[in-house]
C-alpha cells in the first residue's frame, strides 16, 4: 500500500482511480462492507483503490475544547494499518486545516478529486458533506460528476439488528464497556496500540511496574481500570490496565494507558505492544493517598487474574 499527502505524487504512479473519502475512525464493519465495495469497483475499471482519508478528523479541527472533541478509536497509523490488511491500493492522507476548510466545494471536487487523482468512481455517503460550510452534498456531486465523467456511487450501509453500525455507535458501545459487542461490529478485538515509554515510576515503587503508553488522542474513548491482554510479538499475557488521568498522582490532565503485566518481568521501553481490552473492573478515582492507591491496584490485580483466568 501506498501512502502520499500530495495528489501530485499519484499522478506518478497512474492517471486514475476508484475512490472513497472519509475518516474511517475504527476501520469498523461498515467501514469494511465500503472497502469492499471500492475495491470490487476498481477491479471492474481495472484501477487502483484509493481511500481519501481525512486527518485531522474536521471536529478535531474545528473543535478547540478536547473535552467536546469525539473520542478516537484509531490513530493514523492504526488506520493505515487496517487499510493494509484489507488490500487498499493507495491512502491519500487530504490534511484538514483551514485552507482546505475554506476550499469551495466545486474547487474541492475540481482540484482534488479530478484534477489531482483522476477519480472515474467516487463512493460516499449520502450525508457526505464538503467544502467551505459544508455547502457540498450528495447531489451536488452527481452534478459535479456527471459534468466531469466520473460517477458517484453511495456506500452500502451495514446495520446489526437494525442498528446502523457507526463510529459513534461504536464510541457509546465502548462507554458501556460492552467488548463482546464492540468486537462484533470491529470484527475483531477493541485495542490500543504503542511504543512502551518510560513513566515515573511510580508503579515500580509501589510494587505494580506498568507498560505506560501515550494513547495519542485529544478524547480517550475508555477511562477506567480494566482486565486485558498484552501482545508482544506472538506472546499473550495477562494485565491489569488504566487508562486516564492518573487524578491521585498528577494534575498534568495527560491521558495514559498503563499496564501491570501479571507475572511478567521483562523490560519493554521502546518496544511496541497492544493491549487488548476484555472487561472493565471499576471507574478511575482519586483516592487519599499513595498507600490507599496500592491497596486498590492490589485488588483490582488480583480481580483481573480471577476475570481473564474465567474468560481463557
Amino acid at each position: 500500500m501506498i501512502i502520499f499527502d500530495d495528489p501530485n505524487r499519484f499522478s506518478q504512479f497512474h492517471q486514475n482511480c476508484v475512490a472513497t473519502i472519509g475518516k474511517f475512525d475504527g476501520v469498523h464493519l461498515g467501514h469494511q462492507l465500503i472497502l469492499d465495495q471500492l475495491k470490487q469497483k476498481a477491479e471492474q475499471h481495472n484501477l487502483p483503490a484509493v481511500v481519501i482519508l481525512l486527518e485531522p478528523h474536521p471536529e478535531e479541527f474545528f473543535t478547540g475544547d478536547d473535552a467536546k472533541c469525539p473520542a478516537r478509536l484509531t490513530v493514523v497509523k492504526e488506520k493505515l494499518e487496517l487499510l493494509e490488511s484489507f488490500g487498499i491500493d493507495f491512502v491519500f492522507q487530504l490534511r484538514f486545516d483551514r485552507a482546505l476548510s475554506e476550499l469551495s466545494a466545486q474547487s474541492y471536487v475540481e482540484d482534488i478529486l479530478v484534477d489531482g487523482l483522476g477519480i472515474v468512481s467516487l463512493i460516499v455517503g449520502n450525508d457526505f458533506r464538503f467544502g467551505h460550510q459544508r455547502q457540498g452534498d450528495f447531489g451536488l456531486l452527481q452534478e459535479l460528476g456527471a459534468a466531469h465523467g466520473f460517477e458517484v456511487i453511495e456506500t452500502a450501509a451495514y446495520e446489526r439488528n437494525g442498528q446502523r453500525i457507526s463510529s459513534t455507535f461504536i464510541r457509546e458501545t465502548l462507554k458501556e464497556a460492552n467488548f463482546e459487542l464492540v468486537e462484533q461490529l470491529l470484527g475483531r478485538p477493541y485495542s490500543m496500540k504503542g511504543e512502551v515509554q518510560k513513566g515515573q515510576q511510580l508503579g515500580t515503587d509501589l510494587g505494580y511496574p506498568t507498560c505506560n503508553i501515550n494513547p495519542h488522542r485529544r478524547k480517550i474513548p475508555l477511562h477506567g481500570v480494566y482486565a486485558c491482554e498484552v501482545r508482544l510479538g506472538d506472546r499473550y499475557h495477562q494485565a491489569a490496565v488504566n487508562i486516564g488521568y492518573r487524578p491521585t498522582v498528577t494534575e498534568d490532565g495527560e491521558a495514559l494507558l498503563e499496564a501491570h503485566i501479571l507475572d511478567f518481568d521483562e523490560v519493554l521501553y521502546g518496544k511496541s505492544i497492544e493491549v487488548i481490552f476484555k472487561e472493565k473492573l471499576r471507574d478511575e478515582v482519586k483516592f487519599d493517598g499513595l498507600d490507599a492507591l496500592k491497596d486498590q491496584i492490589s485488588k483490582d490485580v488480583e480481580l483481573a487474574r480471577e476475570v481473564l483466568s474465567a474468560t481463557a
